[in-house]
C-alpha cells in the first residue's frame, strides 16, 4: 500500500470517527434549554466584593445545584453601570428546574456562609433583575 493510500484511508477513518463523536455529543446535548439573564446592581463601592463572591463561591455553587454558567459581564460605559453592574447568563433545563435549583442554592449552608462572610462589611447588592429567555431558531446557542 502506498503512503498516499494510507493517508487517504487514515483521513477517512478520522473523519468517520469525528462524525460519530459529533453525533454522539449532539444526542447528549439538551434538546432545549431556558436561559436566565440576571442583572445585579451593587451598592456604591461594592462591585469588587460582588465579583469576588461570584469568582470564589457562587459560580461553583450554581453548578453544584444544576445551573450552567454561560457568561458574566460588566458594562464598559458609565451610563450603563460600569461602576456597579454585573450581568450574567445561566442555562437551565426548564423553568421548573430553575426554580428547584434556586431553592436548593439559597438553602445551601455553603452559600449562606459565603454570603454572610462577603457581607461582613455591609450588604453588596441593591437590586436584582431576572429575565427568562428562549433561544430563537437561528441562535447559535440553544
Amino acid at each position: 500500500m502506498t503512503n498516499r493510500i494510507r493517508l487517504v484511508l487514515g483521513l477517512s477513518g478520522l473523519m468517520a470517527a469525528a462524525a460519530f463523536a459529533s453525533s454522539a455529543m449532539a444526542s447528549k446535548a439538551p434538546k432545549s434549554r431556558v436561559f436566565e439573564m440576571r442583572t445585579y446592581v451593587a451598592l456604591p463601592g461594592r462591585l469588587d466584593a460582588l465579583n469576588k463572591r461570584f469568582r470564589d463561591h457562587t459560580t461553583a455553587l450554581f453548578e453544584k445545584h444544576g445551573m450552567v454558567n454561560i457568561g458574566y459581564w460588566v458594562p464598559q460605559d458609565e451610563k450603563d453601570g460600569k461602576e456597579n453592574t454585573l450581568v450574567y447568563l445561566l442555562a437551565h433545563s426548564s423553568r421548573d428546574a430553575a426554580k428547584a435549583s434556586w431553592a436548593a442554592f439559597q438553602a445551601d449552608p455553603e452559600w449562606v456562609k459565603a454570603r454572610d462572610a462577603s457581607e461582613k462589611d455591609g450588604k453588596i447588592v441593591a437590586k436584582v433583575t431576572s429575565v427568562f429567555l428562549d433561544p430563537t431558531d437561528y441562535s447559535a446557542i440553544k
